[in-house]
C-alpha cells in the first residue's frame, strides 16, 4: 500500500492543490518500509489525482481539498482523508492504527482562509 501526504512547510498541506509536494509512504504488513518526498508538479484541474494514481498511491491524507479532486479519486478508489492537520508521521502512524479520521470537508474556496479543516 502507498499513502500520500499533502506537504507544505514540512506539514500537512492546508490545500492538497497548492501543497508543495506529497511524502509517499511504502506500506506493508511490518509497517512503513519507505518513504520520499516528491516534489508536485504543480496544480491543474484533474491532474494531481491522475498524477498520484500513476504512483500507485491508495490513500490521500491533506489538510483540505477540492470536490473534483475528491470524486476523482473516489472513481480510482483512492481513499482520501481530509481535515488533517500537523506531521506527516504522526498522521501515517494514526491511520495505520485506524484512529484517524476524514473530516469529510470539501474545499469550495481557494484562498487559504482556513476553512478547509472544517
Amino acid at each position: 500500500m502507498k499513502i500520500a501526504v499533502a506537504g507544505e512547510g514540512g506539514r500537512i498541506s492546508e490545500h492538497f492543490g497548492h501543497c508543495e509536494g506529497f511524502m509517499v509512504y511504502e506500506v506493508e504488513e511490518c509497517g512503513v518500509v519507505n518513504k520520499e518526498f516528491i516534489q508536485s508538479p504543480g496544480h491543474r484541474p484533474g491532474f494531481l489525482p491522475e498524477f498520484l494514481k500513476n504512483l500507485g498511491v491508495d490513500v490521500v491524507i491533506s489538510g483540505g481539498m477540492g470536490e473534483t479532486a475528491q470524486q476523482l479519486f473516489a472513481q480510482n478508489g483512492v481513499q482520501v482523508i481530509v481535515g488533517v492537520r500537523g506531521d506527516y508521521d504522526d498522521a501515517v502512524k494514526q491511520y495505520l492504527k485506524g484512529e484517524l479520521k476524514s473530516s469529510g470537508s470539501i474545499c469550495r474556496e481557494h484562498q487559504h482562509e482556513g476553512h478547509c479543516y472544517e
